[in-house]
């Protein structure tokens, strides 16, 4: 009698609440279950007390005491991590779910509604906590303090995207009248210079616009110029510290090491520390893999054909690492991914040196890695202000 007591208490103990979520902007599906098959909810999209009662209500249905662990899941997308923080704060493992990783039917018609890809979602997170491998992939939450830093380097992007589309349209309305001028702080009395084929005047609505246009890039570049004084001065900050590469107590100096080196600049190094070298890799492999530039080979019976990058990482990574790639093939001639890249790649035609550069992105990626995390300086790089090979 004793021994069956103590095995009934133990298999209760050993119960698990599952819970998936699938979020939109106005509804929340809950699906809730034990295993079997889960019991559906409705809530009001950020009710964060229902989301509690309806949890409690689960337990109760289930005969499942209230100190039940209680694991859950929901997709990445346009709410963030608020919500894992939050689960996090009250008991419950969350976890993050990449959505791309998620198993879909091969049919061409598929349903897929909300209550459909909630029950998904509670199968696969059974099966994910029952120890089956290769279910999905988890995304890795960052703290609240990285995601923060990491406004800076996209608030970049975007001010550089205003910056060129505000220029264009001034050129593109200039270029309509035949007049072409260089947009910078000057426009304004150029505007006031410049005469049509006629010799008469702009039109009043039209230099109306264009001042208005001006107005909103000069803004920008003001934006812009605000954060990168602000991050040259963490910068100047961190060279004048005694801290180790090793210890990378703050970002900044990472992001000053990353500087010493030829071909790369503050527009590079700031966004790779902010989004992709905070994190804690294992191995050459997680890195690739991270940043998507890891091949897909097809083998199958008798077709075997590479498919190319895998493109599941970073994909401001990417379009990075391609961009600095280049930049390191000009000022690193001497390197040893640079010689590589020459042997391999240097007589082949535009199309295999676009192949290439990828290839390069990977191997400088992880050169990058090992510098910023173990002090390892690529082979044969050159620091700014030597002509000397590093050692």
């Amino acid at each position: 009698m004793t021994q069956t007591a103590l095995a009934r208490n133990n298999s209760v103990n050993e119960q698990v609440l599952y819970m998936a979520m699938e979020l939109s902007n106005s509804q929340w599906k809950v699906a809730f279950g034990v295993g079997g098959n889960p019991r559906i909810r409705q809530i009001a999209a950020r009710d964060l007390s229902r989301l509690w009662e309806e949890i409690s209500k689960a337990k109760r249905r289930f005969g499942l005491p209230e100190d039940t662990v209680v694991v859950s899941c929901y997709e990445a997308g346009r709410d963030g991590f608020w919500i894992h923080r939050y689960l996090l704060s009250v008991g419950v493992k969350n976890l993050v779910v990449d959505s791309a990783s998620i198993e879909v039917n091969r049919r061409k018609r598929r349903i897929k509604t909300d209550r459909v890809d909630v029950k998904k979602l509670y199968m696969l997170l059974t099966r994910h906590d029952g120890g089956e491998a290769g279910v999905w992939c988890i995304v890795r939450v960052p703290s609240e303090q990285v995601e923060d830093e990491r406004r800076v380097t996209r608030e970049q992007d975007r001010l550089q995207k205003e910056i060129g589309g505000h220029s264009s349209r001034i050129k593109s309305l200039l270029i309509l009248h035949g007049i072409v001028a260089k947009v910078d702080g000057r426009l304004p009395l150029v505007l006031d210079k410049v005469r049509l084929f006629d010799g008469s005047e702009l039109g009043s609505n039209l230099k109306a616009e264009l001042m208005r246009e001006f107005e909103r890039w000069a803004l920008a570049k003001r934006q812009m110029s605000e954060i990168l004084n602000a991050q040259r001065a963490q910068v100047r900050a961190a060279k004048r510290s005694k801290t180790t590469l090793a210890n990378r107590p703050i970002k900044s100096q990472m992001v000053a090491f990353l500087m010493a080196l030829r071909g790369i600049g503050e527009r590079s190094a700031w966004p790779l520390v902010d989004e992709f070298l905070w994190r804690d890799f294992k191995n050459r492999r997680e890195v690739g893999q991270a940043a998507g530039l890891c091949g897909t080979p097809y083998d199958s019976g008798g077709s075997v054909r590479e498919q190319g990058i895998s493109k599941v990482g970073s994909k401001r990574i990417r379009k990075l690492m391609v961009e600095l790639s280049w930049c390191w093939l000009r000022y690193q001639p001497q390197s040893a991914i640079t010689r590589w890249f020459d042997k391999r790649f240097g007589h082949g035609g535009r199309r295999m040196r676009r192949i290439g550069i990828v290839a390069v992105a990977r191997r400088l990626l992880i050169a990058l890695w090992r510098y910023v995390k173990c002090g390892v300086v690529p082979e044969g790089a050159l620091f700014k202000g030597t002509t000397m090979k590093a050692a």
